[in-house]
C-alpha cells in the first residue's frame, strides 16, 4: 500500500543502533539474556529495546548487513517477531557516482524498498548527502536519523522517531519529487 493509508517503514540498522561500538569496553552495560552466543558484542544490546520498538507505529524492517540473521539472533534476543529483511544490491551493482558525491550505499536500496512509503531510516552512517538525495528522490515523508554509534539507541532518539512518527499520521501526503 502506499500512500497516507500505509504504516510508515521504519528501516533498521543493527551495528551502531543496537549494538553500540567505539566507546570503551567498559561503558557499556552488559544485558545477559542466555542467548549470546558466539557474537562478542550482543550482550550490549538492551533488551528494553524491543518493547518500545514494537510499540512504535510503523512496520519494522531490518535495514542491515546482519540480514536475516537479525531476525535469527537479534529479534528473538529483544522480543521482537520475525520482520522484513531489504535485500542489498551486490558490491558490483553500486553506482559510482554514488561513491564519489558521498551517498551511503544503502540509501538507494532503502527508497526502492519503499516504493513511495513514509519511512525513517535509524542508522549510525548517514549523512547530509544521504538526506539531500533522499528529499529529491523519494516522493513520501523520510526521516534520515543518525544515531551516535558509541550511545546506540538513546531515549531521545525514541522520542524523535515518536514526534516524528505521529506527526507522520497527521501530515498530508507529500507530492512527487
Amino acid at each position: 500500500m502506499i500512500g497516507s493509508a500505509a504504516r510508515p517503514l521504519l528501516f533498521l540498522d543493527v551495528d551502531g543502533p543496537l549494538i553500540p561500538f567505539g566507546g570503551t569496553p567498559r561503558q557499556y552495560p552488559t544485558y545477559r539474556t542466555g542467548t549470546e552466543g558466539a557474537h562478542p558484542l550482543l550482550g550490549r544490546i538492551n533488551p528494553e529495546h524491543g518493547p518500545r520498538l514494537a510499540a512504535l507505529p510503523c512496520d519494522l524492517v531490518w535495514a542491515t548487513t546482519w540480514m536475516d540473521d537479525a531476525n535469527e539472533i537479534i529479534a528473538p534476543r529483544i522480543g521482537l517477531p520475525r520482520s522484513a529483511v531489504v535485500s542489498w544490491p551486490e558490491p558490483a551493482d553500486t553506482d559510482e557516482h554514488d561513491e564519489r558525491i558521498g551517498l551511503h550505499w544503502k540509501t538507494r536500496a532503502l527508497v526502492d524498498w519503499a516504493a513511495g512509503r513514509p519511512f525513517a531510516w535509524v542508522d549510525d552512517e548517514i549523512t547530509d548527502v544521504d538526506r539531500a538525495w533522499v528529499s529529491a528522490h523519494h516522493p513520501g515523508h523520510a526521516l534520515l536519523h543518525r544515531v551516535d554509534p558509541r550511545l546506540g539507541l538513546t531515549d531521545n532518539d525514541f522520542a524523535d522517531l515518536e514526534d516524528w512518527l505521529h506527526w507522520t499520521r497527521d501530515a498530508p501526503p507529500q507530492g512527487p519529487a
